[in-house]
């Protein structure tokens, strides 16, 4: 996850591909991961360029809380969008 301090632009790849799970199978919690991605994306690059932090931010404790919630919200949208592709007997 450190790739993504690094390269705070990196992390809209996921909420991409998210997204673009929603498009083709039209399950919210996929829109749901693909937003959330996103928006830590632009978090991240504020906090990169220093707009949200105007100090030393080398101890990033918000990210206790950040990187759960995304696994969290990315197993939801993997698991409801796998449950319902094209091809799967129903």
């Amino acid at each position: 996850m450190s790739l993504f301090i690094q390269w705070p632009l990196l992390a809209a790849v996921p909420g991409l591909v998210f997204l673009g799970l929603y498009w083709g199978s039209r399950r919210r919690w996929a829109a749901v991961a693909g937003v959330a991605w996103l928006l830590y994306s632009v978090y991240e690059l504020a906090m990169r360029m220093r707009w949200l932090c105007t100090g030393e931010c080398n101890i990033r404790v918000d990210l206790l809380l950040i990187y759960p919630v995304l696994a969290l919200l990315s197993a939801a949208g993997i698991v409801n969008v796998a449950r319902t592709w094209p091809g799967r007997a129903r």
